[in-house]
């Protein structure tokens, strides 16, 4: 219980000081088991302004980022992650990876994109990244049941 209120406590406290790195936010998703949400771009996009300067700003207002690490990749500072996370050349990107049993889900949506389609977007990931907690509970309840049963 303690690690959980840490947790949204540093996620809150990182959310209010600004976007996380990535590495920040994997780091954190490891702890929070949250998905990743980045917004893949660079200051001179008129995409990726209207993504930083307004579609984000309003989901943080909202609340519609506390279920995910957020975090922002500028391709003109941090070309080579930025090169390693994206799909094609266009930006902005905005990337989700949600962590399921078959490993890392990744879904992106390419250019500038209402709140609704970024609020389905996380949908997704937290759905999807439920549903393998969910069944990797099950697994485990199995075996512990199997273990217990072969062990009279």
């Amino acid at each position: 219980m303690t690690g959980m209120a840490l947790g949204f406590m540093m996620q809150t406290v990182l959310l209010a000081a600004g976007p996380q790195t990535y590495d920040e936010a994997y780091k954190q998703a490891e702890i929070n088991g949250e998905p990743i949400l980045v917004l893949v771009g660079a200051d001179w996009c008129p995409g990726c302004r209207t993504m930083k300067g307004a579609v984000i700003p309003q989901l943080q207002k909202s609340g519609k980022l506390k279920s995910v690490n957020f975090a922002q990749v500028n391709t003109d500072e941090s070309g080579a992650l930025a090169s390693h996370l994206m799909r094609g050349n266009s930006i902005p990107q905005l990337i989700v990876y949600a962590k399921t049993a078959k490993g890392w889900h990744r879904e992106q949506i390419t250019g500038a994109t209402s709140e609704e389609a970024v609020e389905q977007l996380i949908k997704r990931a937290t759905d999807a990244q439920t549903a393998a907690k969910v069944a990797a509970e099950k697994e485990s309840k199995g075996k512990e049941a199997g273990a217990a049963a072969g062990g009279e």
